[in-house]
């Protein structure tokens, strides 16, 4: 289970507190929701339930943030990618830079992983059609929309396949039409015993998927 227990979190060098004490549990193969207004804090929750804050960009934690009962400030950052997959809201900060296909893109977590090299064409497969991307496997991610680009860094996250997903904004870029993909995949991955914790704005979104959905600024 992915756990956080009254977590409240600063930034290095802020005096303020981005994150006020916030209490949530995702169970594997749940899918639970945050929704609140620009500024609320909806990034700065992911980045505190993914463990990168504070274990990769400092600051100052407080409260509890457990993944299956090991505190999140105990691992290292490769431990924490294979535990929990973030998404950013903004693609641009996910993808690499360093590939000449789409299909290499999706590829290069899991090859970090040290798996076979059918493994990770496996697992490369997979997530492509997941999301429906096998057409642009052969594309330069560097001449993707904005959507396109979303799609292919969710891609990259459900290649490693981590038991706990955090997804900010996911569908932030994308048509209907799209939308109805990540959600279609999200679905999937939660009745395969993933567990998920998203925030958006599209309410529709959040209705279709979430089993319980945190309002913040709200019962913390």
């Amino acid at each position: 289970m992915l756990v956080l227990d009254r977590a409240a979190y600063r930034y290095p060098g802020s005096s303020r507190w981005a994150l006020p004490p916030t209490s949530l549990e995702v169970a594997p193969g749940r899918v639970v929701g945050v929704r609140g207004p620009n500024e609320s804090g909806k990034t700065t929750l992911c980045l505190v339930a993914s463990g990168l804050a504070p274990v990769a960009i400092g600051g100052e934690l407080q409260g509890r943030v457990l993944i299956d009962g090991r505190p999140t400030l105990e691992l290292r950052t490769d431990e924490l990618a294979q535990c929990c997959g973030l998404l950013f809201d903004h693609p641009a900060a996910q993808l690499t830079g360093l590939h000449r296909t789409v299909e290499e893109e999706v590829a290069f977590g899991p090859c970090n992983l040290g798996l076979s090299p059918e493994a990770v064409v496996e697992r490369t497969a997979e997530a492509l059609r997941l999301l429906g991307l096998e057409d642009l496997a052969g594309r330069d991610p560097g001449h993707l929309s904005g959507g396109e680009a979303q799609l292919v860094a969710l891609a990259g996250l459900l290649a490693l396949r981590p038991p706990y997903l955090v997804l900010d904004e996911p569908v932030s870029r994308l048509d209907r039409d799209r939308s109805d993909r990540v959600a279609t995949a999200v679905e999937r991955l939660a009745a395969a015993g993933v567990g998920v914790l998203v925030t958006e704005h599209d309410e529709g979104f959040l209705a279709r998927l979430c089993d319980a959905i945190l309002d913040l600024g709200e019962g913390r």
